[in-house]
């Protein structure tokens, strides 16, 4: 069965894990994923990832992060741009998440990337997600 939007489905993968308190997930691989879970691994979202091949399939596995009370440290994970609706925003327009305590991924000419990266860059781009 084909999915219409690869990256919500990541996400919600993300998020139903998380909630589960599973220790790690599996996902179907693509550029565009494994560029965004670097991101959740450099602003500390998730502990690691590595990519799997298993009968020719490749996976993402992410191994979630959980606090000292074993709550997920992903309390939010939210696609903002979807297929049926497009959001673009300018470096001087880039949401901030939380008062700079969330992030936003960003996808821009330059690669994906957080909003803070790309107002340092001065570029713009398609909102694909947020995080806190």
């Amino acid at each position: 069965m084909s999915v219409s939007d690869p990256v919500a489905d990541m996400l919600t993968k993300i998020r139903n894990a998380g909630t589960a308190r599973h220790e790690k997930v599996d996902i179907p691989t693509s550029k565009l994923k494994l560029e965004i879970v670097k991101i959740l691994k450099t602003e500390g979202y998730i502990k690691n990832f590595k990519k799997v091949n298993q009968e020719g399939k490749n996976f993402i596995r992410i191994f979630l992060k959980y606090d000292d009370v074993n709550d997920p440290v992903i309390h939010g994970l939210i696609r903002v741009s979807k297929p049926g609706r497009r959001i673009y925003s300018g470096y001087e327009e880039m949401p901030r998440i939380y008062n700079g305590f969330g992030t936003i991924i960003v996808s821009t000419s330059t690669g994906v990337t957080t909003g803070r990266k790309a107002v340092e860059k001065k570029v713009g781009g398609e909102l694909l997600c947020t995080i806190w």
